[in-house]
């Protein structure tokens, strides 16, 4: 334990021997609560005397009484079990995913949505665990997992992964946002026909749902002109909201940011998305991690949103 020339060299095993005496009124005791045999209480004592030159204590019949250099001692390393029982219990709680730090990122239809339901859940009971949380786009999120940034990605995805482990939360479909004062909010659902002569609020063409979007009319014969153009649902969604025209969307955006102006309708063709998780692969998960995961999937299962597969005549 120590390393200075001329100091006696003396092991944390042996003062663990010495504190748990100093506790208790025999060996056999003393014994018990560390769990070893008497005989190696009694052994790792004089061993220790020997080593530090001193007597520790004094025998009077079974018993043993600490010295006035024994107490003196006793009291320079009893902080010395404080650390040694805080790291242990810090070490327990990183296993049962009770401390340490997390680092999640989001596209903005989870980040915004189901991701704060399952972090306010996650983090309630732990006092001691803090959070780095990012929202960004689907390839900056994959990037940030495959490269360690982040311990668990959340996206709306439909492509299999090879670059990381990729599982599905839930499946859902795209859904129509249309103002709740007009004809369409009467019908049970929405097809690309139904809304191709609305001021349409689309989303870029580049990104995977703008795509799912105008395959969907396209697959009807429907045109898709989009008087207003923009990157994110939440954004479209806000449009929306402003009588800027109808929008399509996934249930997640639609959720979080629709508002009393809305109606959400399950929209036709079916247009299936699915929440995926990412971690990394070849990676164990920690008991952090593990953690999370589980109040994840609690907060899928609970949410109320239009996942089912919209039916049509």
């Amino acid at each position: 334990m120590t390393t200075e020339p001329g100091l006696p060299d003396v092991s944390l095993r042996l003062l663990e021997i010495f504190a748990a005496m100093m506790r208790c009124a025999t060996t056999v005791e003393a014994a018990e609560q560390l769990r070893i045999s008497q005989p190696a209480v009694s052994a790792g004592l004089r061993q220790l005397e020997s080593q530090l030159g001193l007597s520790l204590f004094d025998r009077t019949g079974r018993r043993l009484l600490p010295t006035a250099e024994a107490k003196s001692l006793y009291e320079e390393i009893r902080p010395v079990f404080g650390i040694m029982r805080g790291f242990s219990q810090r070490a327990r709680d990183m296993k049962l995913g009770m401390a340490g730090r997390l680092k999640v990122i989001a596209t903005p239809p989870l980040g915004y949505s189901i991701a704060p339901v399952a972090l306010r859940r996650f983090l309630d009971s732990r006092p001691d665990v803090s959070v780095a949380f990012d929202v960004r786009r689907l390839e900056n999120v994959k990037d940030a997992v495959q490269s360690g940034q982040a311990d668990i990605g959340l996206a709306i995805d439909h492509d299999r992964q090879t670059a990381v482990n990729s599982d599905v939360l839930q499946r859902s479909h795209m859904v129509a946002l249309v103002p709740r004062n007009s004809a369409l909010a009467t019908k049970p659902h929405l097809t690309a026909l139904d809304l191709q002569d609305q001021p349409m609020i689309g989303l870029e063409m580049a990104s995977n749902l703008g795509l799912l979007v105008r395959k969907a009319y396209e697959q009807v014969g429907a045109a898709y002109t989009p008087r207003i153009e923009v990157r994110y649902c939440a954004t479209a969604t806000a449009l929306a909201a402003q009588h800027l025209g109808v929008t399509v969307v996934d249930p997640y955006s639609a959720s979080t940011h629709a508002s009393d102006a809305l109606v959400c309708k399950p929209f036709l063709p079916a247009c299936e998305v699915n929440a995926v998780m990412y971690t990394r692969r070849g990676v164990p998960y920690s008991g952090l991690l593990h953690s999370f995961m589980a109040d994840l999937r609690t907060a899928f299962s609970d949410c109320d949103l239009l996942i089912a597969e919209p039916r049509g005549n």
